[in-house]
C-alpha cells in the first residue's frame, strides 16, 4: 500500500517540475565589451573586445598590460583589469566613442620619479591612467568619473588630462564645487571628498626630456 503511494505521488512532483522551471528568474543578458585605446607616447594600440560581460579576457589583458607599458624602459606589469574597468565604464557614461588616447600607464619607479609622479603613485602597481581628452569632453568625462563614485580621479584642465585608477576612492586638482560632495556609490553616505592635489608637474614635457635621454 505504501509502495502504491508512493508511486501515485511521482507523477504530480513531476508534473509541478515544468511550472517551477517556467517561475525561475532569467539571468540578464550579457554583451562583450570592447575598447580602443592608442598610447600617446608610442602610437601603441588595442582594439577589440577586453571582457566577455562576466570577466575580463586573459588575452587581451595581457596585450592591453603591452600597450601600456612603461615608456622608458619598456617595463611590462599585468595591468589591473578593475582600472581597464573604470575607464570602459566612464567613457560609456561620457559618450566617449572612438579611440581612448592615454598619456601614461604604468610606470617604473624611475619614470615615476622622472614625471614628478606621487610616490604612492597607482601608476606603479599598473592602476592608474591618464586618459588626454579634448577641452570640450573634459569636463564631461571628468564629471563622470567622480560621479562613478570608484578609485581616484584628478582633473588636470589646463594640462588636458584626467587620472583615472582602481585605489581609494579620493578626488583631486580641477574639481568642480558642485562636484565635491557627492555619495560615494548609489544610494551609499554622503563624504567629504579628499581634494589632495597629485603633484605630477608638467607632465608632457618631462616625458619629452625623458625619451631624448
Amino acid at each position: 500500500m505504501r509502495r502504491r503511494s508512493l508511486c501515485l505521488a511521482a507523477p504530480a512532483a513531476i508534473a509541478i517540475l515544468p511550472s517551477v522551471a517556467r517561475a525561475a528568474p532569467r539571468r540578464p543578458a550579457v554583451s562583450p565589451r570592447r575598447i580602443a585605446i592608442r598610447h600617446a607616447a608610442n602610437n601603441s594600440r588595442f582594439a577589440g573586445v577586453w571582457h566577455d560581460g562576466r570577466a575580463a579576457d586573459p588575452r587581451a589583458m595581457s596585450e592591453l598590460s603591452e600597450v601600456l607599458a612603461d615608456t622608458r624602459t619598456g617595463a611590462v606589469m599585468p595591468f589591473d583589469p578593475a582600472a581597464i574597468e573604470i575607464l570602459w565604464e566612464v567613457a560609456q557614461r561620457a559618450g566617449l566613442a572612438g579611440e581612448i588616447i592615454i598619456l601614461s600607464g604604468y610606470r617604473t619607479p624611475a619614470t615615476n620619479y622622472a614625471v614628478h609622479g606621487a610616490g604612492d603613485s597607482q601608476h606603479l602597481r599598473a592602476g592608474a591612467l591618464d586618459v588626454m581628452l579634448a577641452p570640450e569632453r573634459l569636463a564631461g568625462f571628468g564629471e563622470q568619473a567622480i560621479r562613478l563614485g570608484r578609485g581616484g580621479v584628478g582633473i588636470y584642465g589646463s594640462r588636458g588630462f584626467v587620472h583615472v585608477d582602481s585605489g581609494p576612492v579620493r578626488r583631486w586638482g580641477d574639481v568642480p564645487a558642485e562636484l565635491q560632495t557627492l555619495p560615494v556609490a548609489a544610494g551609499g553616505p554622503r563624504r567629504r571628498l579628499d581634494l589632495t592635489f597629485d603633484p605630477v608637474s608638467r607632465l608632457a614635457e618631462a616625458w619629452a626630456k625623458t625619451r631624448l635621454k
